[in-house]
């Protein structure tokens, strides 16, 4: 079984678990994440590899974090996720990537991001009321597209930014980026 598969798997799971406890059905789901029944059906089936932002929208509406649809083992005090666990949502076409490292529980829910970026790759992110982000360069050049301002950050640079609204990363250089991100998703009223 393939990464992929096992993720897939979690997530159907802690999908039907969180749907079942909450009493909704299908279409109580799709209304309240703007994801079609269609597709959470197929989520919850282990049947496709959602974006992120899909996934986002469906634990907002569930108003539980990412890394809670994700990871499996969670210890109320303490809990450790070792390198081996850390979970790869993104792929980018050149070999790029993102994975989630960990995240808090709600209401207000902070996840951390490893991301690599290879020369010429690009991740338009999903634009969620009230989420902020924290950033750092850690190697190479980023460049951050925030509305329709751009900016070039550098190995070292630092940014925080309102991710409410359209923004995206990419790497312009012929060297990858390298960098850490902190994404708050604060929490969503479930009434």
């Amino acid at each position: 079984m393939t990464e992929q598969d096992v993720v897939a798997q979690a997530i159907a799971a802690h999908l039907k678990e969180l749907r079942a406890l909450r009493g909704w059905s299908f279409d109580e789901l799709a209304q309240r994440s703007g994801v079609s029944r269609g597709m959470l059906i197929q989520i919850e089936g282990a049947r496709t590899n959602p974006s992120v932002g899909t996934l986002v929208r469906v634990s907002q509406a569930l108003g539980v974090t990412l890394a809670q649809l994700v990871v499996t083992d969670v210890s109320p005090v303490l809990r450790t996720v070792r390198a081996a666990e850390t979970v790869r949502l993104w792929q980018g076409g050149a070999g790029g990537w993102a994975q989630l490292v960990i995240g808090s529980d709600p209401p207000n829910a902070v996840e951390l991001w490893s991301w690599e970026m290879r020369p010429g790759e690009h991740y338009q992110g999903e634009a969620l009321p009230g989420t902020r982000e924290l950033l750092t360069v850690t190697d190479g050049d980023l460049v951050l597209i925030v509305g329709g301002d751009e900016q070039t950050l550098a190995a070292g640079d630092a940014v925080a930014f309102r991710s409410d609204r359209p923004h995206g990363y990419r790497v312009d250089t012929s060297v990858p980026a390298r960098f850490t991100c902190a994404v708050l998703r604060p929490a969503q009223d479930l009434s």
